[in-house]
């Protein structure tokens, strides 16, 4: 495989203001403001560090080096590995587009469990349909997309209870196609695209949502609870 991209389209991802601001809210409806919260797979920290600002009780888990290092160092506790968290910690963890990077993810999924205390809270969002599997996804390590049905059931193999199941994004999931036949080799995003799709495409797209969310979307959201 050619150069990592990971960090790089994190960072071209950064300027998508209306998908970040809408994840944001995702996370924060389900975070109290007692809670201990762990962002797994925090990446540059795009959502963990607000969270911080705003006086919320985070933790991270982040692998990459570079990227534990930046989060790390904007006073967000980080671990390189999830084995290293206590067990029953945490009252909520989110992880936003990691799964599809972990080769078995059964057993994250299963020791995200063990992280959680009783009546704790998951909240999972992954790229969906492994049709729209692209450059991109190669480029930044990607295993595999998922369906809902899929993912419910590992979910609820690993020892959860799902509140919520649904797709999101369903303009992106045409926009994902489309760049799987004529997006760049590399997988490398194009900033000015993504600006233009954030801004345009994306509203539109959640309204859309209402009515496909059972269908497609380029993404997958399930929240679930820990009994």
């Amino acid at each position: 495989m050619s150069k990592y991209l990971g960090t790089e389209n994190l960072e071209v991802m950064d300027d998508a203001v209306n998908y970040n601001a809408y994840l944001s809210r995702l996370v924060r409806a389900y975070a109290l403001s007692t809670d201990r919260i762990l962002d797994f797979g925090a990446g540059i920290g795009t959502f963990s560090l607000p969270l911080k600002r705003e006086g919320f009780n985070v933790s991270c888990v982040e692998t990459d080096p570079r990227q534990l290092q930046r989060v790390t160092e904007n006073g967000v506790p980080g671990f390189s590995d999830l084995k290293a968290v206590p067990d029953e910690t945490y009252d909520y963890i989110f992880t936003l587009n990691v799964l599809e990077h972990i080769e078995d993810d059964q057993i994250a999924l299963r020791d995200l469990a063990i992280k959680l205390k009783p009546g704790g809270h998951l909240l999972i969002y992954v790229p969906a349909f492994q049709v729209l599997f692209s450059s991109m996804d190669r480029a930044v390590g990607h295993f595999r997309r998922y369906r809902l049905e899929g993912l419910s059931e590992q979910v609820n193999s690993a020892g959860f209870e799902i509140k919520e199941a649904r797709y999101v994004d369903s303009v992106g999931f045409i926009a994902s196609l489309v760049f799987k036949y004529i997006g760049s080799k590399d997988g490398a995003l194009n900033r000015n695209a993504v600006i233009l799709f954030d801004r345009v495409a994306f509203p539109v797209s959640l309204l859309l949502d209402l009515a496909t969310k059972r269908l497609f979307g380029k993404n997958l959201l399930i929240v679930a609870v820990r009994p």
